[in-house]
């Protein structure tokens, strides 16, 4: 199995590489520090299954998932975060993701996840998939951020992360005006005033 990497820590590239070495039938045939890397070499190498971080520079997160899904509808993509699953992984699916990882039990459920979704299945923890399903059976509401577009979304969680427009608009690349845009959407659709409530709303739901 071919393996496509990327995050924007080399620390995390060689542990990501050390683990799937750890195994006679995988291999990493490339390694991408950004999103925007990522997306080249996925289109240059060949490889039947990437592993990418959550947040890296420039294009990332679901849009980097979609995107990818869209030029190599065929390829799974696994995404790997620090953040646990209830944070983010509900954007990954929906993007066309095959997998959520978290990073602490990359190494345990890392080469797992590569054989179940190169099998064509997806993968998220046993725990998770637990509470998926409590979930579902005693019908609880989705929280509001559930509502938010992948790109509102990535907005949102900058913005609760503490990034400012400008750095915002230079990640994302698109212009500050457009991230002002979405970042009034994000507000009206949460129902909250000001980015001090929208940080207390992301404490609240552990989204940082």
């Amino acid at each position: 199995m071919r393996v496509l990497i990327a995050d924007d820590h080399p620390v995390v590239r060689k542990g990501l590489r050390e683990i799937v070495a750890s195994e006679h039938d995988m291999i990493v045939v490339g390694e991408a520090k950004s999103g925007d890397e990522a997306l080249d070499l996925a289109k240059k190498l060949d490889w039947d299954v990437a592993v990418f971080d959550y947040a890296m520079p420039g294009c990332s997160g679901a849009d980097l998932v979609r995107e990818v899904k869209r030029q190599h509808p065929g390829r799974p993509v696994l995404v790997l975060s620090i953040l646990p699953e209830e944070v983010h992984a509900g954007q990954v699916f929906k993007a066309g993701g095959a997998g959520y990882i978290n990073k602490g039990s990359a190494n345990e459920d890392l080469t797992g996840a590569i054989r179940k979704v190169v099998g064509g299945g997806k993968y998220v923890s046993p725990a998770f998939a637990e509470k998926l399903a409590t979930e579902l059976a005693e019908g609880g509401e989705k929280p509001p951020h559930n509502l938010l577009s992948d790109r509102e979304y990535r907005v949102m969680w900058l913005i609760a992360s503490g990034k400012h427009i400008n750095e915002i608009a230079a990640e994302m690349t698109l212009s500050p005006s457009t991230i002002s845009t979405y970042r009034a959407r994000i507000l009206k659709k949460l129902g909250l005033s000001n980015n001090a409530e929208l940080v207390r709303y992301a404490v609240k739901y552990r989204l940082i």
